[in-house]
C-alpha cells in the first residue's frame, strides 16, 4: 500500500510538472496591445494600402479604443516600422517583416493574423481580405461582437494582451448572404463577414458581390409584351399552344438564343461592375413542351437538360467579351434534378434552391432526401454550385418557425457538397420578424466559418442581445417549441393552425417570455428587444383566438391573456407600431404579401 501511494504520488508531481511546463510554453508570449488605458503599439497603415485596407485601419483604431480608452497613433506609410506595432494589410513593410507570407498568393478573402516578436500582422487577400482579419481578430481576440446594427458588445480592458497567433483561413463559400432584413447595413455586413450584394457595401468598404438581374430573369431578358406579338415561338408550346401565361421560354430555339446572348451583353455592358448575370428560369412551372425542348428533357432525364443546355450557349457566346463574368441559373422546382449527361460550363453558376424542404429537419436528413440525392448529383458535375436556401415563414413572418437548430447542420451539409456560394433567404422585407437578428447573426457567423458549434453561437447570441438574465428563459423557449414541433413539416409557407400552435404549448410559451421580461425589467435596452419576442406569440393568440379559448376551457386552465380580442389586438399593434427612436421596432409587414400590421389587427376591430 505505501509503495502504491509513493508511485502514485510521484506520477501525481510528474503530471503536475508537465501541465505547468506546458502553460509556461503556451502562456510565455504576450504582447501588450495597452496597459492602465495608454497605447503600447502603434497601427501602421501601409504605403501601399487599398481604400478598403484604409477602412480596416479606421475601423481597428477606433474599437481598440473603445475597448481601452487608449488613443491608438496610426502611422501612415513609415520608412521603417516602428519598434512595436499592428501592422494592417498588405505592403513593403509587411513583406519585410512577415517573409514566410505568400501574400501574392492569398485568396480575395483569405486572411492572416499573425504575431512575431512585438509585431501583430493583420492582412489579407484584395479586396476584402484585411477587412476580415481586423473584423476576425476584434472578435476572437479582442471579444467584441456586433449583434444588430444597433446593438454590439464591446469588452472593457484599459490592459489588453493577446497570445501568439498564426491564423490562415480562407472562407469554404465565395458568396455569404444571410438574407434577413437587420443584415442589409453595410457595416455590420462587413464587420460579420457577409459579402451580400443586398447589403450594397461601397468600394471604399470592400464592395461586395454584384449581380446584374438576380432571378427570374426571363421575361425581363424577352418581355412578352414586347415580343410575343412578333415571336410567339420565342414562348412556351403548352398542350399545343404558344403562350406566355405562368410560361417560360422555348429554350431550343436558335433565334431565341441569339437574341438572349445580344441581350445579356447589352444588360453587362450598362453595368460593368457585374460579375455574375442572372439567365434563370420565372418563378412558376411553364416549361416548353415543343419537340426539340422535349426530346432534350426526355433524353436527359430531367428538364434542367433544356435549361443548363440553353444557359450553357450563352455562356460560351458571352466569355470571350466578358471573361470574368459567370452565368447564374437556376435548379429550381422543375429544373432540380441534374441532367443525365450536360454539364455546366466552367462559366456557369447552377443555384440549387431548397424550396420543398421539411425545415424543421436537417436537410441531410431522411424527411429531405430528394434534396439530398439532387444536391449530391449537382456536386459531382457543377465546379461552382450555389444554394439559395429558405430559413423564414414567407406566409407569416411574425409567427414562432422553429427551424433555429438545424441551421448550423445545413450549412455543415452545403460546405461538405462543395457548394461555393449561399444565400439563405429570411424575412426580407420588416424589422421585426421572429427571431431575425438572430439568425441574421448565427447565419452570417457560421456561413464565414461552418464548423463553429451552432447551439454555443445560438446562446452566446441570447446572452448578448437579450441579456444573460433573459436568456436562460429565452433558451428554454426554444427548445419547448423545437420538440413541440416533432414531426410537422415544416415548410417556407407553413399555415398558422399547426398542431404545435395548441394551448398548453402557447401559455408555456407565455410564461416563459414573461420570466424573460421579468427578468430584465430594470434593464431597458433588453427589455425592449425581449418584448418583441411576446408580439410573434401575440400573433398566434390573435390569429387562432377561439380555437384557444375552447381549448383553455376544455382543460380547466386559467386563461394568460386579456378577455378582450380586441382590447389584446390594440395592444399587440401598439407593440408592433414600435418605439419611438428606435426604428428597428417597427414592424412594416407580417406577410411576403404585403399585410401591415394596421390591417392584420383591423381583423378584430369587432371582435366580442
Amino acid at each position: 500500500m505505501k509503495t502504491g501511494c509513493y508511485l502514485t504520488s510521484r506520477l501525481l508531481q510528474f503530471h503536475i510538472l508537465v501541465f505547468c511546463l506546458i502553460s509556461l510554453s503556451t502562456k510565455s508570449y504576450a504582447l501588450t496591445i495597452s496597459r492602465d488605458g495608454r497605447p503600447e503599439c502603434v497601427i501602421v497603415q501601409q504605403a501601399e494600402a487599398t481604400a478598403p485596407e484604409k477602412h480596416a485601419v479606421r475601423e481597428l483604431a477606433s474599437t481598440l479604443s473603445q475597448i481601452t480608452g487608449a488613443d491608438f497613433a496610426v502611422v501612415t506609410a513609415p520608412s521603417e516600422a516602428p519598434a512595436k506595432a499592428i501592422i494592417v494589410g498588405q505592403g513593403q513593410i509587411a513583406k519585410s517583416l512577415f517573409p514566410e507570407v505568400e501574400f501574392d498568393k492569398l485568396g480575395q478573402e483569405e486572411i492572416i493574423i499573425k504575431t512575431k516578436g512585438d509585431m501583430l500582422l493583420l492582412a489579407g487577400g484584395r479586396p476584402r481580405g484585411t477587412l476580415y482579419a481586423v473584423s476576425q481578430f476584434l472578435q476572437e481576440n479582442c471579444g467584441v461582437r456586433w449583434w444588430t446594427p444597433w446593438a454590439s458588445h464591446i469588452p472593457k480592458h484599459p490592459t489588453l494582451q493577446i497570445g501568439q497567433c498564426d491564423v490562415r483561413y480562407q472562407p469554404p463559400f465565395e458568396s455569404r448572404d444571410p438574407f434577413w432584413y437587420p443584415a442589409f447595413d453595410p457595416t455590420w455586413a462587413v464587420r460579420n463577414f457577409s459579402n451580400s450584394q443586398s447589403a450594397r457595401i461601397p468600394e471604399d468598404m470592400g464592395g461586395c458581390i454584384r449581380y446584374k438581374g438576380f432571378v427570374h430573369t426571363f421575361y425581363p431578358l424577352v418581355p412578352p409584351e414586347k415580343y410575343f406579338a412578333e415571336h410567339p415561338e420565342w414562348y412556351s408550346l403548352i398542350n399545343g399552344k404558344r403562350t406566355t401565361d405562368h410560361a417560360q421560354l422555348c429554350l431550343t430555339n436558335p433565334d431565341l438564343r441569339k437574341f438572349v446572348v445580344q441581350r445579356v451583353k447589352e444588360w453587362l455592358r450598362e453595368s460593368p461592375e457585374a460579375r455574375i448575370i442572372s439567365v434563370s428560369q420565372n418563378d412558376w412551372h411553364g416549361a416548353c413542351q415543343c419537340d426539340k425542348c422535349k426530346a432534350i428533357d426526355d433524353a436527359e432525364g430531367s428538364q434542367a437538360g433544356t435549361m443548363l443546355d440553353f444557359v450553357n450557349y450563352v455562356a460560351e457566346q458571352i466569355e470571350s467579351e466578358f471573361p470574368n463574368v459567370a452565368v447564374d441559373t437556376l435548379a429550381y422546382q422543375y429544373t432540380r434534378k441534374p441532367p443525365k449527361t450536360i454539364r455546366p460550363r466552367p462559366n456557369v453558376i447552377v443555384r440549387l434552391c431548397s424550396i420543398e424542404c421539411n425545415f424543421r429537419e436537417p436537410l441531410s436528413s431522411p424527411a429531405n432526401a430528394k434534396f439530398g440525392d439532387d444536391i449530391r448529383g449537382w456536386a459531382k458535375i457543377c465546379n461552382r454550385l450555389y444554394v439559395w436556401d429558405y430559413t423564414t415563414d414567407f406566409a407569416h413572418y411574425l409567427q414562432p418557425h422553429p427551424n433555429w437548430f438545424v441551421l448550423g447542420s445545413n450549412v455543415r451539409f452545403f460546405a461538405e457538397h462543395n457548394v461555393k456560394g449561399l444565400f439563405e433567404q429570411g424575412a426580407y422585407q420588416s424589422y421585426g420578424s421572429e427571431f431575425s437578428e438572430l439568425r441574421a447573426w448565427v447565419l452570417a457567423q457560421l456561413l464565414w466559418n461552418p464548423n463553429q458549434d451552432d447551439q454555443k453561437l445560438i446562446d452566446t447570441f441570447l446572452k448578448g442581445y437579450y441579456g444573460p438574465d433573459a436568456a436562460l428563459h429565452i433558451r428554454g423557449y426554444m427548445d419547448m417549441m423545437h420538440k413541440a414541433s416533432a414531426g410537422w413539416n415544416l415548410t417556407c409557407f407553413s399555415k398558422t393552425d399547426t398542431p404545435f400552435f395548441n394551448f398548453q404549448t402557447l401559455a408555456d410559451a407565455e410564461r416563459l417570455w414573461k420570466q424573460a421580461e421579468q427578468a430584465v425589467a430594470n434593464q431597458p435596452d433588453y427589455l425592449v428587444r425581449v418584448q418583441r419576442g411576446r408580439m410573434w406569440l401575440g400573433y398566434v393568440w390573435l390569429s387562432l383566438w377561439d380555437r384557444l379559448r375552447k381549448e383553455c376551457n376544455s382543460q380547466g386552465a386559467a386563461w394568460p391573456l386579456p378577455e378582450s380580442r380586441k382590447a389584446y389586438a390594440a395592444e399587440w399593434l401598439k407593440l408592433a407600431q414600435g418605439v419611438s427612436g428606435l426604428p428597428w421596432t417597427k414592424v412594416t409587414l407580417v406577410n411576403e404579401s404585403g399585410l401591415t400590421p394596421e390591417k392584420f389587427a383591423e381583423r378584430f376591430a369587432d371582435a366580442p
